[in-house]
């Protein structure tokens, strides 16, 4: 059984304090970090601008073809629950190299598969192995000095940002030169490359804890902690609502902007993802702030910034203009609330990163699941505008949420 740790109470705009003291991290090593993330979550992505031509080729409904996403983010779970609480038991470096390269195996099947079933196992199999992902954000944590883990957070989650809204300017590129499938073929070569570096450059990844408890009571210890820990609750909650926001768009995204009037290229569906990615970028000070004590502040005012993102994202197709402007701004709101998620739930128990952060994200894959099934559906129903309204739904859950909790966290510290 996990021993018990006693914690003083936790306000979420407290600046950070760590009692593990933490070993360097230079600025070569972030880099790397931020570029293996990178490539890393981008496999979970690359098939939403292609979802079309991948339901032509298996013969899949258009309304259904949601599936491959939910499924990816199904073997996601599956991951954040079994493999990357292990992180917090054994050498982290082994760990992520040899995701990495079964990763490049993973995609090779998704690649060469002729047969839907096949396409389906492949891509459970690539969601399960990109929580390599998530092991590296806790390393991160770990090794990051503690008025700078924050800062270090963010930079590399910005890896991870650029990684998610890249990937669909990459597949839609790569697609209309040689087909899907050579998205996942060039995927799985950069991977192998990327696993034989780490071989080299990572640094020793020892356990960021001195327990040596069972792996099955690491991993049953993760619903106890979100349990016992009401602000692990709050920022798991947030993260469901805000990624099923995300994941509305960018599933959805491609069916109206591939027909007419617009009956773009998969390149030009791409472009998207670049102009997603400035805003992104933009919020990467969310985690500086958050070191600084504001992180309910950020938190809030991004949510009611997301919430009015979707106002101009539903004007589609009458201003694409608009539409862009739309994107930008969703996702600054939604990457400026996740680094600020991790940054608090990490302060909140450094003991535990790893089993926390594969449960905080285990919220984060269910809201892009239940995002991805549900806006191709809604789609086939009421069209752009039925998509606009699902969106926008989750925003507003999201906002609602916060002020709720922040008034009965504000009640209860009166008292």
């Amino acid at each position: 059984m996990e021993t018990p740790v006693n914690l003083a109470p936790f306000h979420p705009d407290a600046p950070h304090v760590q009692s593990l003291q933490p070993a360097s991290l230079s600025g070569w090593i972030i880099l790397i970090f931020a570029l293996t993330c990178g490539l890393s979550v981008a496999n979970i992505y690359y098939a939403q601008p292609l979802l079309d031509v991948m339901a032509a080729d298996f013969g899949i409904e258009p309304a259904s073809i949601g599936l491959v996403v939910t499924l990816t983010h199904v073997g996601y779970v599956a991951g954040l629950l079994l493999i990357v609480p292990a992180s917090d038991l054994i050498d982290r470096r082994k760990l992520i190299i040899c995701q990495i390269l079964l990763s490049a195996a993973a995609l090779t099947i998704v690649a060469t598969a002729q047969h839907v079933a096949i396409l389906f196992v492949g891509m459970i199999c690539v969601g399960l192995l990109a929580v390599v992902v998530q092991v590296i954000v806790a390393f991160t944590a770990t090794l990051a000095a503690p008025r700078q883990q924050g800062h270090a957070i963010g930079l590399v989650t910005g890896g991870v940002v650029i990684g998610i809204l890249a990937a669909r300017f990459v597949s839609g590129v790569l697609a209309d030169f040689g087909g899907w499938r050579t998205v996942y073929l060039v995927s799985a070569f950069l991977m192998l490359i990327m696993g034989l570096v780490l071989a080299r450059v990572l640094p020793g990844g020892a356990p960021s804890t001195a327990r040596t408890g069972s792996y099955w009571a690491i991993v049953k210890s993760i619903p106890a902690l979100f349990l016992r820990e009401r602000i692990l609750r709050e920022r798991g909650i947030l993260a469901f609502l805000i990624f099923a926001s995300f994941s509305t768009l960018w599933t959805a995204m491609v069916l109206p902007l591939s027909t007419t009037p617009f009956s773009l290229s998969h390149t030009s569906i791409g472009l998207f993802g670049i102009a997603g990615l400035a805003g992104a970028l933009a919020a990467s000070g969310a985690g500086h702030l958050a070191d600084r004590g504001h992180a309910n502040l950020v938190t809030g005012l991004s949510l009611l910034l997301l919430s009015f993102s979707w106002l101009l994202v539903g004007l589609l197709p009458a201003s694409l203009l608009l539409f862009v402007v739309g994107v930008v701004l969703l996702d600054f709101a939604i990457q400026a609330v996740h680094v600020t998620n991790q940054s608090v739930i990490f302060t909140a128990r450094p003991d535990a990163r790893s089993r926390v952060v594969g449960g905080y994200m285990v919220f984060y894959s269910t809201g892009s699941a239940v995002g991805a099934i549900s806006s191709t559906t809604a789609y086939a129903q009421f069209g752009w505008t039925g998509v606009s309204m699902l969106g926008a739904a989750f925003s507003l859950s999201a906002l609602l949420f916060w002020s709720s909790s922040s008034v009965m966290r504000q009640r209860q510290h009166n008292i």
